[in-house]
């Protein structure tokens, strides 16, 4: 399987409903970004370059993506850096840091958008465990984030 270590880029006004494995489609006009996962499975990922997401940095003839995509909803759960042009690969995540790393997420876009992110919010936006479920996971969640 294809597993890239670079990466071009490409300026466009619009994504291309051919995306090309190795090449980064940046849309400055729509804020976002697009490319093949480069571990090669051919999946498309879509990253928006917005204050709460991901920022692209130029360098002259390169560019870097921040911060690392994971591809946690993908089969193969890929995760690296785009680092003037260079794809740098990172480990693997468990389950219990891709989930907190979601929620750091959520409380980021919360606090950026002006929403309210103290605990009472939290218990109202956040779906309940069933019933028989124990809940020990939304319980270490919320005692890793101090609440």
């Amino acid at each position: 399987m294809y597993r890239a270590t670079t990466i071009k880029h490409v300026f466009v006004d619009f994504i291309p409903r051919d995306i090309k494995e190795g090449t980064l489609y940046i849309s400055r006009e729509y804020k976002t970004a697009m490319h093949k996962c480069c571990c090669g499975c051919g999946k498309e990922v879509a990253t928006p370059l917005l204050p709460t997401d991901w920022k692209l940095y130029t360098h002259g003839a390169s560019v870097s993506l921040e911060p690392s995509i994971g591809n946690w909803n993908f089969e193969c759960k890929s995760h690296y850096v785009i680092r003037r042009n260079q794809v740098l690969w990172c480990r693997q995540w468990s389950k219990g840091k891709i989930n907190a790393g979601r929620a750091r997420d959520l409380n980021n876009k919360n606090r950026y958008y002006g929403k309210s992110t103290d605990k009472q919010a939290l218990a109202t936006t956040t779906k309940q465990p069933k019933a028989n479920n124990t809940g020990s996971f939304w319980i270490k969640l919320l005692k890793f984030f101090g609440w």
